[in-house]
């Protein structure tokens, strides 16, 4: 069973940086690309950045290129995600996912219980 806990979240002023982090075990994780989605608060579930499986690779929303980093830690089973230059519009719960890419990302229905950011302004 696919397992994914997703922390790191709080509540920082616009401008302001966070680190996230997702644990996952029940799958080879190796294996598979990550990626972040976020959800606000009355909106879709929306793609926020993506990692190959070997790390060599990161793709972006256009809304947060330069701002947001993506890495991974194979050995431990762990994707991160840097956000600097936070923006109230960044609000939302940040939510990890294991997929794979083919020109676009391609989730699987293994989803985590989120992390909660709030920037505010």
């Amino acid at each position: 069973q696919v397992q994914l806990v997703e922390s790191g979240g709080g509540l920082v002023q616009a401008g302001g940086s966070l680190r996230l982090s997702c644990a996952a075990s029940g799958l080879t994780f190796s294996t598979y690309a990550m990626g972040w989605f976020r959800q606000a608060p009355g909106k879709e579930r929306e793609f926020v950045a993506a990692v190959r499986w070997s790390g060599d690779r990161t793709y972006y929303a256009d809304f947060v290129k330069g701002r947001f980093t993506i890495s991974r830690d194979n050995a431990k089973n762990t994707v991160y995600l840097q956000m600097n230059s936070l923006k109230p519009e960044d609000t939302a719960v940040y939510y990890c996912n294991p997929g794979a890419w083919r020109g676009t990302y391609s989730s699987t229905d293994n989803w985590g219980q989120g992390t909660q950011v709030t920037v505010s302004s």
